[in-house]
């Protein structure tokens, strides 16, 4: 539980623009809350278009002075968004060092880099993609959210085994790759070194199969089907780690609460959770339950 401090603060930070905006931005319940990510969602897909499409060389010699006003419209908006949520949050330095504060400022800052700075730093916009992630919530009507939110709790819970099972899959790749620059070192130039036969074992054993460099002897290419036989399992035991975690998960889940904490901006909590899973923070800055709690 909080101390009266905490509330003192929220008293003292409560105002009703701050609150509006927070609830229009980060909020998906409202109905300007949902066109705004509509708009967000549609901006983002157009500059990430144009990002793309600028490096056509075709394009770019044609629709010069279009894709420079996009790049700038696209950037100045984002700024203006990314500055607005600086803005309605209680602690802007937690969400500003938050996976999505840091998409934000680097999805525009090749732009203002480009400037003094040659190159093509404005073709990095294109992290813009991953503030999809955000904007997803916009289907969490449909259940597209609460579904995305269970894989990415297994996969969260199953790191840890999928860590200790590709340390073995490096060490199996090393002790491979060295086997085989010793079998066909002499005879094969394609092998001609230690790392380049790690290179082909990692191609085999996840069976990419570029066939740039192929084994020629006999026990050779025993070995390499051995790799390639083993590259089944190794696509398999990820996949039934994650399953298995998934089905852990689904016996745990309960109903997920999608209103953002007003301090740290993170989503997932508990329809009964008060405080903030991840900062402790009260979850509902109403100045009517920050005075009954504050008692």
């Amino acid at each position: 539980m909080k101390t009266n401090k905490s509330y003192k603060e929220r008293i003292k930070n409560f105002n009703p623009t701050r609150e509006r905006i927070h609830e229009i931005i980060f909020e998906a319940e409202t109905k300007e809350g949902k066109l705004f990510d509509i708009i967000l969602f549609i901006a983002i897909l157009l500059s990430v278009l144009a990002v793309a499409l600028e490096t056509v060389p075709t394009y770019s010699k044609v629709y010069t002075t279009i894709f420079l006003v996009a790049e700038w419209f696209f950037t100045i908006f984002f700024t203006v968004e990314y500055i607005l949520r600086l803005y309605c949050v209680y602690r802007p330095k937690k969400y500003a060092t938050s996976f999505y504060g840091i998409v934000d400022l680097l999805s525009i800052l090749p732009s203002y880099l480009s400037l003094i700075l040659p190159g093509h730093l404005q073709s990095l916009m294109i992290i813009r993609a991953l503030r999809l992630l955000r904007v997803m919530r916009i289907f969490k009507l449909a259940g597209l959210s609460s579904q995305g939110n269970f894989i990415v709790k297994a996969l969260n819970q199953s790191k840890e085994k999928i860590a200790v099972f590709l340390f073995f899959i490096v060490i199996a790749i090393s002790i491979f790759g060295s086997v085989m620059y010793v079998i066909e070192g002499g005879s094969n130039e394609a092998f001609d070194s230690i790392p380049r036969s790690i290179y082909w074992a990692i191609v085999t054993l996840t069976t990419v199969g570029y066939g740039d460099i192929v084994p020629t002897t006999v026990l050779g290419q025993i070995v390499a089907g051995m790799i390639m036989i083993l590259g089944y399992s190794v696509i398999a035991v990820p996949t039934g780690i994650v399953s298995a975690e998934m089905v852990t998960e689904s016996k745990r889940e309960e109903e997920i609460y999608n209103e953002a904490c007003r301090y740290c901006s993170k989503e997932g909590h508990s329809s009964e959770a008060i405080h903030c899973m991840f900062c402790g923070e009260l979850l509902h800055p109403t100045v009517d339950e920050i005075n009954q709690h504050g008692e």
